[in-house]
């Protein structure tokens, strides 16, 4: 208790003062429920990553919830403990009653700018293992009984110096339960969702499995499966069989084709069913490549 009196002292009645307890060093990211800082945290000096939410957009997002208790992002958030999972310390309510979260800073690029700028240096000889850490990741969140519901490149963040990937925000995250899946909650990265979640149907973790696909595939090639030649929702529904991804990368291992293959497969019934599965099926998967 004399810890938890210390932060009661420090916040000032259980709010935290952000200003007496952190140095803001720079914006880091500016989020659309969000924004997150490089801090410093004047108790212990350490530089810590320090996400405020917006209040209102919070409040409009946990509506969709009305009635069914859903847990907050830094409750769900400090749940999450994974070497692959960015770590969150605490959780709580400023003085000016934003959510906020204090976790580990990471040093290093989101996986979308690798992508966007085609950076091979990054991705050559890693891409095997980029997936797999991922998959790894995303298997944590399932195994603690949530859906990441935005499994994207954007939330993967390139840290140790390009040698590993941590997965991030946990803003969309829901219990992983009946009531949190029903139809009619259709949020995410557009381009990364799947069929279902677009089509507002009732949803299961094979919607992160399928966000996960497309995301290897994009780590594969530099581009989505379906975009090419379509459009707004034509794209996000997925209305005809994924590109081939053998047709933009010949040389892939093709075990590792056919294992992302069977992630974005748009009917749920022929769609992996797990991403325990997709790991054991690329058990053996050394290289993205046939060698």
């Amino acid at each position: 208790m004399a810890l938890l009196d210390r932060f009661k002292s420090t916040f000032g009645g259980g709010k935290l003062n952000v200003s007496s307890r952190f140095a803001l060093l720079r914006r880091a990211i500016s989020g659309t429920m969000s924004n997150f800082y490089m801090a410093r945290d004047l108790r212990t000096n350490e530089v810590v990553g320090l996400k405020i939410l917006d209040p209102e957009k919070t409040a409009a997002f946990e509506t969709r919830f009305k009635g069914l208790k859903k847990p907050t992002e830094g409750e769900i958030a400090v749940q999450l403990k994974h070497p692959r999972i960015v770590k969150t310390y605490e959780h709580g309510v400023t003085n000016q009653n934003e959510q906020y979260l204090v976790m580990e800073f990471l040093e290093g690029a989101g996986m979308n700018s690798v992508l966007v700028g085609g950076n091979d240096r990054i991705l050559e000889g890693h891409r095997v293992r980029f997936i797999r850490q991922a998959a790894e990741a995303l298997s944590a969140v399932h195994a603690a009984g949530f859906l990441h519901r935005d499994m994207c490149p954007r939330n993967l963040i390139v840290t140790d110096h390009g040698q590993n990937v941590k997965l991030i925000d946990f803003g969309l995250s829901v219990p992983a339960t009946r009531l949190f899946m029903q139809p009619g909650n259709r949020t995410g990265a557009p381009n990364y969702m799947a069929p279902e979640l677009v089509r507002r149907q009732a949803t299961d973790k094979r919607l992160d499995v399928f966000a996960f696909g497309v995301t290897a595939y994009e780590i594969c090639t530099y581009q989505l499966p379906w975009m090419r030649g379509e459009t707004g929702m034509a794209a996000m529904t997925h209305n005809r069989p994924p590109a081939d991804i053998r047709s933009l990368r010949p040389q892939i291992n093709p075990i590792l084709a056919r294992a992302i293959h069977h992630c974005i497969e748009p009917q749920l019934k022929n769609r992996c069913e797990s991403i325990d599965h997709f790991l054991e099926m690329i058990h053996d998967v050394k290289h993205a490549d046939q060698q």
